[in-house]
């Protein structure tokens, strides 16, 4: 049996924060107490005792695997140095948004899906990997072949997740040919004569295959029991789509009254980090700090900086009157672990897996300064 004992720390609790000590036992949450602790404690010295944060949707891996538009880097480097940064920002679950967009003009915009998650597979098979993987298929409904795609990688790895995607021109986040224009030129590095390709294919793939490509994803994460997430919903109708389709997270919708409409059908909002530490959506659309405001942010990713997470959680209670630490904490922690189905982590509750973090507020941001995956240290 082993035991690891914190002491003299800020226990976020679910819904208080005191302070006093935490017994791991065997990889899980032993004991909660208050008041001195046994010898041979680790002094946290009053530093922050928080859960294990769950990410449900980074697409950060692509960015490790090309540094530079057109540059390629070693998979498996790229991978463990990802996971690496990953745990060190405090997320012990992750889910790793792998693009399924197959389009071959849009060299690394398909996001290498099948590569990325083999890749992932053989380096957690190797025990190289510091944070728990699962694979969330960005499906982009609107492309040729992206259902037979899906399905190969479901057969292949552990998909947990499949968020249905239109990023074409015109639609969701994108509603003019000049905004998708503008963003996919920065990230591509692609010129206007290659850009007016990858548009014309866009909007004629559009008509031909979303509607049936969504409706056959639907199907297929029904049947294996994966969970489905919306993304950009930006108007009433989209929301009652992913209603009727069984949807229970929306991710990143675009305005105020898609929020809304999610959160009160029971399906759980969900919006980038980023968007809360930077102040607003780097596209323009509905910030994230209002929806908090207006009571209907469930859940905070990371999206494109693991280390936001943090820097949202802490922030939170002070922009918003009414959500204090706990609640902060939770949106990267408990309901995230709720919303994928894994209620055995995301809070500081005897029983649960002990995927733990060492916070400190020294500084001028919090920094994490020791994590834990199941008792055992990661970072």
């Amino acid at each position: 049996m082993s035991e690891t004992i914190l002491a003299n720390a800020m226990l976020v609790l679910e819904d208080e924060v005191r302070r006093g000590h935490l017994v791991i036992r065997d990889g899980l949450i032993a004991e909660i107490g208050e008041g001195s602790a046994p010898a041979g404690a680790i002094d946290f010295e009053g530093d922050y005792l928080l859960p294990g944060f769950v990410e449900l949707h980074t697409d950060h891996v692509e960015g490790h695997l090309y540094p530079r538009p057109r540059v390629m880097w070693n998979a498996f480097a790229a991978v463990t140095a990802y996971d690496a940064q990953i745990a060190s920002s405090g997320i012990t679950t992750v889910f790793d948004s792998l693009r399924v967009w197959p389009d071959k003009k849009a060299v690394g915009m398909d996001g290498d899906a099948s590569l990325l998650a083999s890749t992932i597979d053989q380096a957690a098979k190797a025990g190289l990997l510091r944070a728990e993987h699962h694979v969330h298929l960005r499906c982009e409904v609107a492309a040729d072949g992206v259902v037979e795609d899906a399905e190969k990688l479901m057969a292949a790895c552990d998909v947990r997740l499949v968020s249905l995607m239109d990023h074409t021109p015109g639609q969701r986040q994108f509603l003019t040919e000049e905004h998708f224009r503008s963003y996919y030129k920065k990230k591509s590095g692609m010129t206007d004569a290659e850009m007016d390709v990858i548009v014309a294919d866009r909007l004629i793939a559009h008509e031909r295959h979303a509607r049936a490509n969504r409706e056959r994803l639907v199907a297929i994460a029904h049947r294996r029991g994966i969970v489905l997430a919306s993304h950009d919903d930006a108007s009433d109708a989209h929301v009652g789509e992913a209603i009727e389709d069984g949807v229970a997270i929306a991710e990143f919708p675009t305005t105020v009254a898609a929020a809304q409409g999610s959160h009160a059908a029971g399906i759980r909002v969900l919006m980038g980090a980023p968007n809360v530490v930077r102040g607003g959506s780097h596209t323009g659309n509905v910030a994230a700090e209002d929806l908090a405001r207006r009571g209907v942010l469930d859940i905070m990713s990371s999206d494109y900086v693991p280390g936001s997470l943090l820097l949202a959680a802490f922030a939170l209670p002070g922009l918003v009157d009414g959500i204090s630490l706990p609640q902060a904490v939770a949106m990267v922690s408990a309901n995230p672990a709720d919303a994928a189905g894994m209620g055995d982590r995301g809070r500081l509750r005897q029983g649960l897996r002990a995927d733990l973090l060492r916070v400190s507020r020294a500084g001028p941001v919090p920094v994490v300064r020791t994590v834990w995956r199941e008792g055992e240290r990661v970072a």
